[in-house]
């Protein structure tokens, strides 16, 4: 230390300076060493201590390594590291430099080293045995791989750095003493590794460590594309999945090997086999700890730096296929990613990453002491106090309660992510489907248990256990549907909704419809309340089993309660729809599967906030109409995207809807009525937008592997089916004042625009508003509607008994006529019944204005409508016919029919 005191005594450096590397000399013996041995370090560094550099100036710092001999270069490039080395030191010991800011630089000196390295020897190489070409003739180059925490960009300060070294394709070099790209491209390795590893009187670079490479030290050091491919393909391991999360090119081309590698890290499918590979990772990890004797490792032990990575990457494998944003490097990165998309509360990914960035913190000052890769608590007293100095704390204790409190905190989660559910007791159930007890007991048990027809649930258990489907299951999968079904026969048992064995039968159809796919299995068995959840639903709703076990995909959502029983935002629904289409630009087919996921997730967000939450019928029709609207206004920027001719960056169009989307009550099975308007003065535009108007149809009925968006029905279009498929707005507009016919302005009453572009949407409410406030003919107006309504009376064939809630005289249509007639009628005089409300409040505005002589039926009307659409919500819940026995209804029907003969009584005046 005194010769440290002379160097900086000797040097004109401010008094802060001073002060800075004095500080870091006492904390950190090998930046004592350094000043020591290279006492221009204190000048160099001092010019410009204060600033903080970038990525692009550790390059820069290579720039001058050029054409040296070999000894120069490899002189050069240790210095280079220890200057940075000893800048980083400085800087961070004085908390001039943050976190961000070591594994940045640290990360940029590994890049630039291996770079240059690797340029350096290949130019070398080349000399000595002509380019390398593959056996088509192209220039091939060396593919370094950086893996961990290289390729995530968050190096460590006294890291090795883990390589894996690739070609694209097999050949040869083209010089006198020509060689196989294999040889070519093990020697460049070969010596790659040298000028970074080996130990000189300059000290090193990095160290460097080769085994994550296909079958590790026993491997090749190198190898091309295709064997590559190959060994990922039939010998890839689950933890050399987790180690490639993190790949990433340093040097050579990138492209070929990332669409290579990324099908083996990321499934198409939600994988949540990866719980219980990283749970076996773990427990490897937690062995060797042991044996060891590494409980004092800030990375390996208890709620340590790996354990934080676990949770982040955990979630990458599950989810990275579906979530492209997901498939990033940076654990921090992933963990804010995480918490932007509600898969972890925000406050534990904020407390996560502190612990995160103090562990790493910690490490690095390990790693100051003596330069070494260390993340073992020192047990010296003198390196004990130089970790101290560093953390700017006086005792020992102090510094592990701190160190303990993080640990703590990271191995809550961890913990609490990496689970085991405690099975129940299940001895009976596993007995019953084990078909390990008598038919007599497991019928009595089953009786008891609530089971209405016990015989018929052991015969169906025992035929399902022993199907062909089931026994031919892959032997992992077998394993997990016998832990799942005697706690699905527990389960259905709790059930209030439905017996027991409905809730059973529902349930296994969806169990077993989704058995050959492990990872559905792995997600319920890993999480038996999402099992709770499914049967829940499946009890409540018959069409709620078919619709989850049609889309498994589902089954991740029920994961987050919290997300599950949140009402939807459209604001946010589209910013995240928008930012996956933008993801997944060029590809149409996924961009398509994606849009239907989205859909089928939010519509079951609805239906268990419907059947469990008891949500009202006016606010699912109101969530439904809002998801709509929000994929309708994506696809309309997706599908123009991806339209090949276009003549301007967004279209002039829009969507307006009518029915049950205009007039916000659209349900679970409703299709969508709509219809296309332009306003574009180029002379193309008609072709353009007719062209465009039909990839939109084919984008929504079109039936994927992820099924059907909606169908759509574009017949309320001018003319029908026989008119063009988009309009003009001045055609549109033309049509409606001039040749529409009655039926199309009471269509117009619950019409309004939901996509596209807002001043068409505006043009086209000013017109609606101007046709339906149109003045009528009274009696014309009159007979036509009810002309019209006993023509569909007579197309239409309803069950003699029966009343239809919606077709029957005194249903649903009825009352939509009435108040249609109403407001086309009055709406001259009245202009409020013009407007979009929906049919309720317009009879209550009715009813206000005292527009019919005998008000009082009109909240009676009202209620019977409410009543009729949430008996039409709940049948098609239960998939049951929407008709009734006609006393059923006999009153409210009666109240309606009462209303109607009144009203449509044309012949007078009133």
């Amino acid at each position: 230390m005194q010769q440290v005191e002379q160097i900086l005594s000797e040097k004109p450096l401010s008094s802060a300076s001073q002060a800075y590397f004095a500080h870091a000399a006492a904390c950190s013996p090998f930046f004592a060493r350094l000043l020591t041995k290279y006492p221009t370090l204190v000048t160099d560094l001092s010019e410009d201590i204060d600033q903080r550099y970038q990525s692009e100036d550790v390059f820069a710092l290579f720039k001058h390594v050029k054409n040296l001999s070999e000894t120069e270069f490899l002189q050069q490039i240790r210095m280079i590291r220890q200057r940075l080395m000893a800048r980083l030191i400085v800087r961070d010991l004085n908390q001039l430099a943050d976190f961000y800011e070591v594994v940045e630089l640290t990360s940029a000196l590994a890049e630039a080293a291996i770079t240059e390295a690797t340029a350096y020897y290949d130019q070398q190489l080349q000399a000595e045995f002509g380019v390398p070409l593959s056996d088509g003739g192209e220039p091939q180059q060396l593919i370094v791989v950086g893996m961990g925490k290289l390729g995530g960009r968050e190096l460590n300060v006294s890291s090795d750095v883990d390589l894996i070294f690739a070609y694209e394709h097999a050949g040869q070099t083209n010089g006198p003493r020509s060689i196989s790209l294999q040889d070519y491209f093990t020697r460049l390795g070969k010596k790659l590794i040298a000028a970074l590893d080996e130990v000189t009187a300059d000290g090193f670079v990095f160290r460097v460590d080769m085994r994550l490479r296909p079958f590790g030290s026993e491997g090749a050091l190198v190898c091309n594309l295709d064997a590559l491919e190959d060994y990922y393909q039939h010998y890839g391991r689950e933890w050399e999945r987790y180690a490639w999360i993190k790949g990433r090119v340093i040097t050579g081309p990138s492209a070929a090997l990332t669409q290579l590698i990324k099908p083996f890290i990321f499934r198409r499918y939600l994988d949540f086999n990866a719980y219980a590979a990283m749970r076996d990772l773990k427990t490897q990890i937690q062995r060797d700890v042991a044996q060891r004797q590494l409980s004092q490792n800030i990375k390996l032990g208890r709620g340590g730096i790996r354990e934080v990575e676990f949770i982040a990457q955990l979630f990458q494998l599950i989810r990275g296929g579906q979530i492209p944003a997901l498939q990033i490097k940076p654990t921090l990165s992933v963990l804010e990613a995480l918490a932007a998309r509600d898969m972890l509360p925000a406050l534990d990914v904020e407390h996560l990453q502190q612990s995160y960035i103090y562990l790493r913190n910690v490490e690095h000052r390990l790693m100051y002491i003596d330069d070494q890769q260390t993340q073992d608590l020192p047990t010296s007293p003198l390196y004990q106090q130089c970790l101290l100095n560093m953390m700017g704390l006086s005792d020992w204790t102090t510094f592990l309660v701190a160190l303990s409190t993080h640990q703590d905190r990271v191995q809550a989660f961890f913990d609490d992510t990496f689970k085991e559910e405690q099975r129940q007791d299940l001895v009976e159930e596993n007995a019953i489907w084990q078909g390990t007890i008598s038919k007599e007991a497991g019928c009595a048990w089953l009786a008891a248990h609530g089971y209405q027809t016990a015989q018929a649930t052991w015969h169906l258990l025992q035929r399902s256990r022993n199907s062909q489907k089931i026994q031919q299951l892959p032997e992992p999968s077998r394993r997990r549907f016998d832990q799942l079904m005697p706690l699905l026969m527990r389960e259905a048992t709790l059930q209030h909704s439905t017996l027991p064995d409905t809730a059973l039968l529902r349930t296994m159809d969806v169990l077993e419809r989704v058995c050959r796919r492990a990872s559905y299995l792995a997600l319920l068995t890993e999480f038996p309340d999402a099992l709770n959840l499914v049967v829940k639903l499946c009890s409540a709703s018959p069409w709620m089993a078919q619709y989850v076990a049609a889309h498994p995909i589902l089954l991740d959502e029920l994961l987050n309660k919290h997300t599950l029983f949140q009402r939807l935002n459209a604001a946010q629904l589209k910013e995240e729809l928008s930012r996956v289409m933008q993801q997944l630009q060029g590809d149409v087919e996924a961009q398509m599967d994606a849009i239907r996921h989205f859909k089928h997730g939010n519509i079951l967000k609805i239906a268990a906030q419907d059947l469990m939450a008891a949500l009202p019928l006016e606010s699912v029709s109101d969530d439904l109409s809002a998801l709509a609207e929000v994929i309708l206004q994506v696809s309309v920027d997706t599908v123009w995207q991806n339209l090949a001719i276009k003549h301007r960056p967004q279209p002039q169009f829009a969507v307006i809807a009518y029915g049950k989307l205009g007039g916000r009550e659209l349900g679970y099975l409703s299709d969508l009525d709509l219809i296309f308007l332009y306003d574009d003065d180029a002379t193309n535009a008609q072709d353009v937008y007719a062209r465009f108007a039909q990839r939109l149809s084919a984008w929504f009925n079109t039936l994927t592997n992820a099924g059907l968006l909606y169908e759509t029905d574009l017949q309320l279009r001018p003319d029908g089916n026989s008119g063009l498929l988009v309009s003009s707005v001045h055609a549109f507009a033309d049509y409606q004042l001039h040749k529409a016919w009655v039926w199309e302005h009471q269509a117009l009453t619950r019409a309004r625009f939901v996509a596209g572009h807002a001043d068409i949407g505006a043009f086209f409410e000013r017109l609606r508003l101007d046709v339906i406030r149109m003045p009528r003919d009274a009696y014309a107006l009159c007979v036509e509607i009810k002309q019209m309504r006993e023509k569909m009376r007579q197309a239409q064939t309803i069950k003699s008994g029966l009343f239809d809630l919606k077709r029957s005289a005194g249903g649903i249509i009825d009352v939509e006529f009435m108040v249609q007639y109403m407001v086309l009628r009055y709406a001259p005089d009245y202009p409020v019944l013009a407007e979009n409300m929906g049919n309720i409040a317009l009879l209550a505005h009715i009813e206000q204005l005292q527009l019919l002589a005998d008000v009082t039926d009109l909240g009676l009307v009202a209620n019977a409508y409410k009543a009729y659409r949430t008996l039409i919500h709940q049948a098609k819940l239960q998939e049951k016919e929407t008709a009734l026995p006609m006393h059923e209804v006999e009153e409210v029907r009666a109240t309606v029919i009462a209303l109607w003969a009144r009203m449509f009584d044309c012949t007078r005046e009133d």
